[in-house]
């Protein structure tokens, strides 16, 4: 993609994109980009960090800047954690999200993900409030 970003710069991106779920701190980004198993993916505006693991892909989280949405950034980098995760041995693929988020439903269904299951009340609000979380999944293998 472009150049990395720094855990700093993830962790400002993100908070600019999430009030809930709470944004991650620099030092989580920094936890997790030391982890062999994770990888990010980076454009101007943009971040994807996923993991796979055993066969299986997670999207951990994504952010675009509220600029830059519905121009395909978040279409790119959604494509290139499917790329990568099938290149790291992945055959299927799954994420969280908020159960409000219709924008980014509307992108991971786009993207051939389906509704496995919810997570009621898994997200919590900074004023106290919760909200389910959808899981989503999708296979990696191409048919035979």
């Amino acid at each position: 993609m472009t150049r990395p970003l720094s855990p700093a710069e993830m962790a400002r991106l993100h908070a600019a994109c999430f009030t809930t779920p709470r944004p991650w701190t620099e030092a989580e980004f920094a936890d997790l980009l030391s982890s062999p198993l994770c990888f990010a993916l980076t454009e101007d505006g943009g971040l994807l960090l996923g993991r796979a693991v055993a066969g299986e892909a997670e999207l951990l989280t994504i952010a675009v800047a509220q600029a830059l949405r519905r121009n395909g950034l978040g279409r790119r980098l959604m494509q290139g954690f499917l790329d990568e995760a099938a290149a790291r041995g992945a055959d299927s693929a799954f994420l969280e999200v908020a159960a409000s988020n219709l924008a980014a439903q509307a992108l991971y269904h786009a993207m051939g993900f389906a509704e496995a299951g919810r997570r009621r009340g898994y997200y919590h609000s900074p004023a106290g409030g919760s909200e389910d979380a959808l899981i989503l999944v999708r296979s990696l293998t191409k048919p035979s």
